[in-house]
């Protein structure tokens, strides 16, 4: 920014979410202002600077390489300004009560013991419930009052659920049964889903399944539909006993050792995006205590 000319809080926020959710509606949604609004704060914030932060088209954003650079160097002052302040009001406040927070991927779960571990270090007064969920139960569990927060994967587009930064990253695997001709191999492609029926989740939204479970591969192919399974065990079963392949996270190797079931690396897919959800109904300083340390403990390593 130009020198002497101060930076407003609510700039530095928009240009965070956008550069995260590169997409306007989205950050829209997620700060509670209008479309119009971000256009015309990320144009003014590029007109000071003197140059494009982002790539707009009408079908997708991007962030310039400059947009890289300012997203690296802000992140880690934004993020620090947001826990100082935070453990000020939680001290100045006092917490206590009782959270329950869901997981749907085994190997998030120490992240949320340990971030259990701090928050009642912190706050010997609350207490944390880790419960562990599947696909579909994930929304559920937060609309009807099981969980309170839910690290789980993205993309989430509901408008009673608050999705929060992303916490962590994963590369993506495929797994398949092990006698299958794809377990030989040390990668697979998206082409290749359409090689084998494709086991899929239960109750989840079309974004979700688009997102990890698509019924084409990038170049048109038709992916097999497979069977449906509700937990992750149930999905295992099912590959192990030749009904399917299923995408799943890379880390699941280490997790979930089968003699039936192999986990192929992707050597052409996005990674996986986890993030905490929360309920619109569910906002105090409980959650968000809980939610500034599993922020800071994921950016720790």
């Amino acid at each position: 920014m130009d020198e002497g000319v101060p930076v407003e809080r609510l700039e530095i926020e928009v240009f965070l979410a956008l550069a995260e959710e590169l997409h306007f509606g989205r950050t829209a949604a997620r700060l509670g202002v209008s479309q119009g609004r971000v256009s015309q704060i990320v144009k003014g914030i590029e007109r000071r600077i003197g140059a494009p932060l982002f790539d707009r088209t009408s079908r997708r954003v991007a962030l310039t390489t400059l947009g890289r650079q300012l997203r690296t160097d802000l992140e880690p002052h934004h993020r620090g300004i947001q826990q100082a302040v935070g453990r000020a009001t939680e001290t100045a406040r006092g917490l206590a009560g009782r959270l329950s927070v869901g997981y749907t991927a085994a190997w998030n779960g120490s992240l949320l013991l340990e971030a259990a571990d701090r928050l009642r270090t912190r706050h010997p007064e609350c207490a944390v419930e880790i419960l562990e969920d599947s696909y579909g139960a994930t929304l559920r569990s937060l609309r009807t009052g099981r969980v309170d927060l839910h690290l789980a994967e993205l993309p989430v587009d509901e408008p009673d659920i608050v999705v929060g930064p992303t916490v962590c990253t994963a590369a993506r695997a495929l797994a398949v049964p092990a006698g299958h001709p794809l377990a030989s191999r040390d990668t697979v492609s998206l082409e290749d889903l359409a090689l084998a029926p494709l086991i899929r989740p239960a109750d989840v939204p079309q974004v979700f399944l688009d997102a990890h479970f698509p019924q084409h591969t990038p170049g048109g192919r038709p992916v097999p539909a497979g069977p449906v399974a509700g937990s992750w065990q149930d999905f295992l079963t099912l590959v192990g006993a030749g009904k399917g392949v299923t995408p799943t996270c890379a880390l699941a190797a280490a997790f979930y050792t089968r003699q039936d079931v192999v986990h192929v690396p992707f050597r052409d897919a996005p990674p996986v995006h986890y993030a905490l959800l929360r309920s619109t109904r569910r906002a105090d300083a409980t959650v968000h205590a809980f939610t500034r340390i599993v922020i800071e403990l994921a950016a720790a390593g």
